[in-house]
């Protein structure tokens, strides 16, 4: 199986690209978020692939991240969602906005995608809220059972913090990691709380 292709950006459609490996050119099927970060034609790119067949096709899909390529399988799993629909909810969302609004059941923000209704954006978050606990996507942060959980004793300390002052979990998590990667390892409780509580109430 073709997990990742490293080469020269060829030529680039509405939904695809073309990847110029040694001479051989891939075609990558790919949300508009992964192509947009691809760059220029002729620049080097990385795209992070899955290799999909059915009876009838054989297609790569190409991801920006391997977090991209985690959530498109786990989106794909889930009764109604082919690989279209999974690049048009990745177009729309980031795999961190994908993230938290599966730990918050916020169907409204799935349902911004094309060609995704309220009733199978409500599918998605109830199916993939316990099983995206896995795909650590925010930058230095894990899931935990209660949702996003940055690691390290000041940072849970500052999610602790916001949650006691009325944030949701996955807010205080995803802004007490921001703050994390923004500071450093070494911030302190009483700066990663500072500059969380500008990300989170921004």
């Amino acid at each position: 199986m073709i997990a990742k292709l490293k080469g020269l950006l060829d030529d680039t459609g509405t939904d695809w690209a073309v990847i110029d490996v040694q001479g051989v050119g891939y075609l990558v099927h790919c949300s508009n978020r992964t192509l947009a970060a691809l760059g220029e034609k002729g620049e080097a790119c990385t795209v992070f692939t899955h290799l999909q067949v059915s009876e009838t096709d054989m297609r790569l899909i190409g991801f920006g991240s391997a977090a991209e390529r985690d959530w498109f399988k786990l989106l794909t799993n889930v009764q109604g969602v082919g690989s279209k629909v999974a690049l048009a909810i990745l177009s729309a969302l980031s795999t961190e906005e994908l993230q938290i609004a599966c730990a918050n059941q916020d169907s409204a923000q799935v349902a911004r995608a094309n060609g995704v209704g309220p009733k199978l954006a409500t599918r998605i978050v109830n199916e993939l809220k316990d099983k995206a606990g896995a795909l650590p996507t925010v930058p230095g942060a894990a899931m935990s059972a209660g949702g996003l959980s940055p690691a390290g004793g000041a940072s849970a300390d500052a999610v602790s913090a916001l949650q006691n002052l009325g944030f949701k979990p996955a807010i205080a998590a995803s802004a007490v990691a921001h703050a994390q990667a923004e500071l450093g390892e070494g911030a302190s409780e009483s700066e990663l709380i500072r500059v969380a509580l500008k990300k989170a109430a921004g």
